[in-house]
């Protein structure tokens, strides 16, 4: 069992920046693939960054916006995100997995661990 805990979230006014966190009870370093997804009111889930042994992927709509990195000395994984708009708030979830393809692909349904999310609220 893996377990994931996110923080970092908050309001902000658009154009503003925050970083979210994600530590892993699991070393980082030995996982595959780790991610950041968001979920808004009335949405399905949708992936935004992923990571998988330096390797990056980022959702269409937030490149150039938002960073992922892993830190695996602080097992954490976290998401710079700058120039922050409305339409990024959201429920932000941190995912891992023990295999590559779920970065890869960025689907939800292919993770096997998640974490209970973070509120992330961009105000105009």
């Amino acid at each position: 069992q893996v377990y994931l805990v996110e923080s970092g979230g908050t309001s902000v006014q658009a154009g503003g920046s925050l970083r979210l966190s994600c530590n892993s009870s699991k070393a980082t370093y030995s996982t595959d693939c780790m991610a950041w997804f968001r979920q808004a009111p009335g949405k399905e889930r949708e992936g935004v960054a992923s990571i998988s042994r330096g390797n990056t992927r980022y959702a269409d709509s937030v490149k150039g916006r938002f960073t992922i990195t892993q830190d695996n000395a602080e097992n954490t994984v976290y998401l710079q995100m700058n120039s922050l708009e409305p339409e990024d708030t959201a429920m932000y979830f941190c995912a891992s997995d023990f295999t590559r393809d779920p970065c890869w692909y960025l689907q939800a349904d292919l993770f096997n661990y998640w974490g209970q999310g973070t509120q992330v609220t961009v105000s105009s």
